[in-house]
């Protein structure tokens, strides 16, 4: 009998560990609160009021696995509109979600609140959040960890610890008042007055080496680095002194490895890396500055440094600050395009894909600048761009206008008229040397609210490409709702004769956001899967200010699982 009830525990022991290990490995739903809010920071020696969530800079972290489920309420206690948006999500049928104001949502007002609430669904690696709404991403952002699914594990050995390398941008203002002044002016915005790494700009600028981040690491052991472009206007490049970095992800898609000693981040981007403590142990510095390809422009020349720290350097927790002094790393020049290009060509898929061979939809953008001519009711102080002009940016000639008083994702939803056209080109009006010498007379691009539309399940592709209207410049252009491959990228104006036998149909890179080469190009392609209102922009904030964006209507398919839910209870009114 003793054997027998044995017998039945041991059974039922069994039972319950294969149930809670069954239940561990179920889908879970986070649930979390982000209070916007003013809170005192002091950088450079100077405190501002600056606006975060839960009081931090960066924001929280939020970490999950493949399958989980996010709910996220956001209370708005902060003195300006917000929206968040978490990038790179797919946000499949969950479009009321995305975040970029007026696009999907009219904006979380002072006082009010909203409730985001959507599912990762086959995304694994580092994205992150940020908000979407003016230039409050200089201070309103935070990474989003996406771990593989319970039981799953990486496609490369596990690493002995990971750390979330945030690269910010900040100004020594208040980041709103300085596009605000740059709208009125229509000249350029102030340029940042420091970069930063989780929030610090480092041991370089005042008043700042006691709060300069320490990344830990002990000889032997290798571990994940995941670094995010969270400037607000610029490219940078990053590296660790004396240490080679072993590329696995990016863009929440994981890559085939390959070893580099600098990364190139637009914003927008991310990138993991395996780091290996293969060094004498010591102190070096880990640096990121801009990479920077407009001609004559002002930018930001700082440089934001963290430390990598072994933990057996010598004397690596001084009290008395005579530590180790760190090891300084090169950088690439600023405007070095040859470096920035060798990494982004370097990226692959781990794996044949299936990439979309037949094409629905073949498009073709031009991105770029253009000077608006100066209105006759302005005095010259609006006017304040070159030759008495004011900035702009458009996409096939068109600069983007958002609505004010409704969504985007609304109107196109309940066929509201007067909101959004249909009629945005399949190609740029007028064909021209795009990269060369451009007649003045084409500066001066046309507004509106044009969205392109798109039948469910077709098969898009889109040539980027950039032009040198005012000057060229490299362009981080982001989709939302979507992944994408690049199937290539060059320099020069796009020949679809002799550069379509340069497209990568093997293992082409799935990223998000792609940077379009200064003075070149970037093909891409995807499938439209995703019924809604996505917004592509350039995800350089001040060239979004002047309209280089542009929306894809995406019909629904047939059926409930091929079309998008209903909008939430809760989403925000105009």
């Amino acid at each position: 009998m003793e054997v027998l009830n044995s017998s039945i525990f041991l059974l039922g022991l069994c039972l319950l560990l294969a149930s809670s290990t069954m239940s561990s490995a179920e889908p879970k739903t986070h649930n979390h609160e982000f209070v916007i809010q003013a809170t005192p920071v002091k950088r450079l020696c100077k405190t501002h009021n600056s606006i975060t969530v839960n009081g931090q800079l960066p924001g929280p972290t939020l970490e999950v696995n493949n399958g989980d489920t996010l709910v996220i309420k956001v209370t708005n206690k902060a003195r300006y509109n917000v929206t968040i948006h978490w990038h790179g999500i797919r946000q499949m049928r969950t479009g009321w979600a995305d975040g970029p104001e007026f696009v999907t949502q009219c904006p979380i007002r002072p006082g009010g609140s909203y409730t985001y609430r959507f599912t990762i669904q086959g995304q694994e690696g580092t994205l992150w959040w940020h908000a979407h709404s003016s230039w409050l991403r200089a201070t309103v952002y935070g990474a989003l960890i996406i771990h593989p699914k319970q039981g799953d594990s990486y496609p490369f050995p596990k690493p002995k610890r990971e750390t979330t390398l945030l690269l910010g941008e900040w100004w020594d203002a208040n980041p709103i008042d300085v596009v605000r002044e740059a709208t009125r002016t229509g000249a350029a915005p102030n340029v940042s007055d420091a970069y930063t790494i989780n929030g610090q700009p480092g041991d370089l600028y005042k008043c700042s080496s006691k709060d300069t981040v320490i990344v830990p690491i002990d000889s032997g052991e290798t571990n994940l680095l995941r670094v995010i472009n969270a400037a607000l206007n610029q490219e940078l490049f990053f590296t660790v002194a004396n240490h080679k970095l072993t590329v696995v992800g990016a863009d929440a898609s994981y890559t085939k490895p390959f070893t580099t000693t600098t990364l190139m981040l637009g914003p927008g981007q991310t990138t993991d890396v395996l780091i290996t403590g293969d060094q004498p142990p010591s102190r070096y510095y880990m640096a990121a500055r801009a990479y920077f390809s407009a001609q004559n422009a002002a930018f930001d020349n700082t440089t934001t440094t963290a430390i990598l720290e072994y933990k057996s350097a010598p004397c690596s927790n001084c009290k008395n600050g005579s530590s180790t002094k760190p090891v300084m790393p090169p950088l690439p020049a600023y405007n070095d395009t040859n470096t920035a290009s060798s990494f982004t060509t370097s990226f692959r898929s781990p794996r044949k894909v299936e990439v979309p061979t037949e094409i629905d939809e073949n498009l073709f953008f031009t991105v770029g600048l253009g000077l608006n001519n100066c209105p006759k009711n302005f005095p010259s102080s609006r006017c304040q761009g070159p030759n008495g002009t004011r900035f702009t940016a458009s996409m096939n000639n068109v600069s983007f206008v958002l609505p004010n008083n409704i969504s985007i994702l609304q109107a196109y939803q309940q066929n509201i008229p007067g909101v959004v056209t249909s009629d945005f080109p399949a190609n740029p009006p007028l064909q021209f040397d795009y990269t060369g010498n451009v007649s003045q007379s084409l500066w001066q691009p046309n507004s509106g609210t044009k969205g392109y539309p798109l039948k469910y399940g077709s098969r898009v592709q889109v040539v980027l490409q950039d032009t040198s209207i005012v000057t060229s410049e490299n362009h981080p252009v982001h989709l939302h709702g979507y992944d994408f491959y690049i199937l290539a990228e060059g320099f020069g104006n796009f020949n679809a004769k002799t550069d379509t036998k340069k497209f990568n149909l093997v293992d082409p890179p799935m990223r998000n956001t792609v940077a379009v080469p200064v003075n070149g190009w970037a093909v891409i392609r995807f499938v439209a899967d995703n019924p809604g209102a996505w917004l592509m922009h350039c995800h350089l904030d001040v060239h979004i200010t002047w309209g280089l964006a542009m929306v894809f209507l995406v019909d629904n398919g047939v059926g409930k699982l091929q079309s998008i839910e209903s909008p939430p209870l809760d989403l925000p009114l105009c």
